[in-house]
C-alpha cells in the first residue's frame, strides 16, 4: 500500500512537469509563428517602399535640371519647369499648416486637460474624429461653398484653409495622446510648487510631449503636401507665374495630376519630377525634425 502510494505521488510531479513542458513548447512555437507573421508583414511593407522610391528616383532623377527649379510650367515642348508650383506648393503648405497647428494644439489641450467628464468634450472628440477620417475631396467641397463661390474665383487663401482643415483633426489627435502620457506626478508637482494649471501645462506638460507633438505636426504636413483633391476645388491651379493668395495658385500635386495623364513625354517627366520632388521633401524634413528635436545630452 505504502509503494502504491509513493508511485502516485512521485508520478504527480513528473506528469505536472510534462504538461507544463508541452505548454512551453505550445507558446513558444505560437510566439515564433506571430513573430514570423511579424517580420513577414514588415519585409512587405518594406518591399513597396523600396519599388515606389526606386521608380521615384529611376523615372523622377533623370528629368532633374536647373531648368526645372528656374522656370515656370510653359505647354509641351517649350522646356517649362516647377517653379510656380513648387513655390505655390511651399506657401500653402505652410500657410494651412500655421493655421491648423495652433488650433489642434489648443483643441488637443482642452481634450487632454480640461474635457474631463464633459460632454462637451466628447462631442469634440467624435467631431474630431470624424473629421480625421473625412475624404479629403469632402473637405475641399466643403471650402469651395465656403470661400469659392461666395468670393467668386479660386485662390491661394482658399487652398491653405482646406489644408489646414486636414491639418486639425491630425495635431488634435497626437496632441491629446501625447499630453495624455504626461504622468500625473509631474502636473502635480508644479501645482505643489504653486504655478497656476496653465503654466504647468506649457512649461512642464508641452516641453514633455515636444517630440510626439511635433512628430504629429509632421504627419500633418506629410499628409497635406500630396494632396490634390481639395486644391481642385480651391486653389485650382496656375500655369502661370502667381504668388498672389487672392489669385488662383500652382501647387506641385495638381499639377502632377494635370501632367501625369497628358499624351506629351515632357509633361509627364515633370509629373514625376514633381512627385519625387515631394517625397524627398517631405523626407528631408522628418529627417532635420528629427535632428532637431532629439534629446540633448
Amino acid at each position: 500500500m505504502t509503494g502504491a502510494s509513493q508511485t502516485i505521488h512521485a508520478s504527480g510531479p513528473a506528469r505536472d512537469g510534462k504538461i507544463a513542458d508541452r505548454l512551453a513548447r505550445k507558446r513558444r512555437f505560437q510566439n515564433h509563428v506571430v513573430q514570423g507573421l511579424c517580420l513577414f508583414a514588415t519585409a512587405i511593407g518594406l518591399a513597396f517602399l523600396v519599388l515606389i522610391l526606386a521608380t521615384l528616383l529611376h523615372l523622377g532623377v533623370k528629368g532633374l535640371s536647373l531648368g526645372v527649379f528656374t522656370t515656370v510650367t510653359k505647354p509641351p515642348g517649350s522646356n517649362g519647369g516647377l517653379l510656380n508650383a513648387i513655390l505655390g506648393s511651399l506657401i500653402q503648405t505652410a500657410l494651412g499648416t500655421a493655421i491648423g497647428t495652433p488650433i489642434g494644439l489648443l483643441v488637443g489641450t482642452y481634450l487632454a486637460e480640461y474635457s474631463a467628464g464633459s460632454k462637451l468634450g466628447d462631442a469634440v472628440r467624435f467631431v474630431s474624429d470624424v473629421l480625421l477620417s473625412a475624404p479629403s475631396i469632402l473637405i475641399g467641397l466643403f471650402v469651395y461653398t465656403l470661400l469659392v463661390t461666395p468670393f467668386g474665383g479660386f485662390s491661394g487663401w482658399a487652398g491653405s484653409v482646406a489644408l489646414a482643415v486636414i491639418v486639425i483633426p491630425i495635431v488634435v489627435r497626437t496632441t491629446e495622446d501625447m499630453l495624455r502620457l504626461i504622468p500625473v506626478a509631474m502636473r502635480e508637482a508644479a501645482v505643489a510648487l504653486g504655478a497656476p494649471k496653465w503654466k504647468s501645462i506649457v512649461f512642464i506638460c508641452y516641453r514633455a510631449a515636444r517630440d510626439g507633438i511635433a512628430t504629429g505636426v509632421l504627419l500633418a504636413i506629410a499628409r497635406i503636401a500630396g494632396e490634390t483633391a481639395p486644391l481642385l476645388f480651391t486653389s485650382l491651379g496656375n500655369l502661370n507665374w502667381s504668388v498672389d493668395l487672392g489669385k488662383p495658385m500652382a501647387s506641385l500635386p495638381v499639377t502632377i495630376y494635370q501632367y501625369a495623364g497628358s499624351p506629351f513625354d515632357d509633361w509627364v517627366q515633370l509629373a514625376w519630377v514633381a512627385a519625387l520632388l515631394i517625397t524627398f521633401g517631405v523626407l528631408a524634413l522628418n529627417v532635420l525634425a528629427r535632428i532637431v528635436l532629439r534629446p540633448r545630452s
